[in-house]
């Protein structure tokens, strides 16, 4: 047992330079859920490592329904890191390397503070003024300046954060159009973390996001989606989840190098395409379907059931979810 911070990867490389760096931190574990692709001998020193067989014997029922050879996989290391005690999970990937301060700020604490309901906001922006947005923004507001939050409208207030996400300097998390018309490499500004009150919103990422205990339910990664959909899915669900249970969401500055692993951005931008279509059916869907009086969990499951009625998900995805809501509540009370 282990009530460190859990470090989740999945892959199906030998260990990489950024998965050594975290594996190397005392601070931390590191969890690394391999797939039916993964090196047969992977090992790193100081990171646990989860191979198929070792998923299968951990009884969990998730493992019966997941897809092999899919993201979806880190599921199987965030349940380990729920049994070992973590009391928080950071997500990031194998192409992610830690720079040698990479930390996230406090779960509670005064944070510079965006106004209310201002909907979908464009974060890239205050920590970059080149033309760049994440992964999972709507089309339509990437030139509309209105939807790009001023320094003069943030304001220092406390703020119980439920999710963190730092963002990653050099090749940062973007659609593949940015990456077909422009792909400029990007280091962000240096900046104090930014944290979103309720009503505003940004797409974000699996791949350098701390989570709490609390909302561990929240890490599901939906499987039965596109490849390039799966994390933003996920977090799109989650902030409005959030917001009824009184957590915000915070962005920091980039903690992370990344150093891309090859894509083919034509494939991309095809796996993108729910992004471009939906973010704002998501989000109304999941506010209508939620209430406060209820758990995390039972939200997240009529989040994805109003999803199932939008077409969005299929009812194979909210069987998936069933079987990983029932491993979790076994895990965290």
């Amino acid at each position: 047992m282990s009530t460190k911070p859990a470090i989740v990867i999945t892959s199906i490389f030998a260990p990489t330079e950024a998965v050594t760096k975290f594996a190397a931190l005392s601070t931390h574990q590191l969890i690394v859920a391999g797939d039916k692709k993964s090196p047969v001998q992977w090992e790193a020193a100081g990171a646990t490592y989860l191979s198929v067989a070792d998923q299968e014997q951990q009884g969990f029922k998730l493992f019966n329904k997941l897809p092999f050879n899919h993201y979806g996989r880190k599921m199987m290391g965030y349940l380990h890191a729920m049994q070992q005690g973590a009391q928080m999970i950071i997500d990031t990937d194998d192409d992610n390397i830690p720079y040698d301060n990479w930390t996230f700020p406090s779960m509670e604490g005064e944070f510079s503070t965006s106004p209310a309901d201002k909907g979908f906001v464009n974060l890239y922006k205050n920590f970059t003024s080149h033309h760049i947005w994440p992964r999972g923004y709507p089309l339509d507001l990437i030139l509309d300046e209105g939807h790009n939050l001023k320094e003069e409208e943030l304001r220092p207030e406390m703020g119980k954060i439920g999710i963190w996400q730092g963002l990653a300097d050099s090749d940062p998390d973007v659609d593949a159009i940015y990456r077909l018309v422009d792909n400029t490499e990007i280091f962000f500004n240096k900046r104090a973390p930014i944290v979103l009150a309720e009503g505003t919103m940004c797409p974000f990422n699996s791949q350098n996001t701390a989570v709490r205990r609390e909302l561990f339910p929240l890490l599901y990664l939906p499987a039965y989606v596109t490849f390039r959909f799966t994390d933003i899915l996920r977090g799109l669900v989650a902030q409005p989840i959030m917001w009824a249970h009184g957590y915000r969401l915070g962005f920091t500055e980039a903690t992370v190098i990344q150093v891309r692993n090859p894509h083919d951005y034509v494939k991309d931008f095809e796996s993108e395409i729910p992004c471009y279509l939906h973010p704002n059916r998501v989000i109304a869907a999941v506010s209508r379907a939620i209430d406060p009086s209820v758990t995390v969990a039972e939200n997240l499951r009529r989040a994805y059931a109003e999803l199932a009625k939008e077409n969005i998900v299929t009812t194979e995805e909210l069987e998936l979810l069933d079987l990983w809501l029932a491993d979790v509540q076994t895990l965290v009370s």
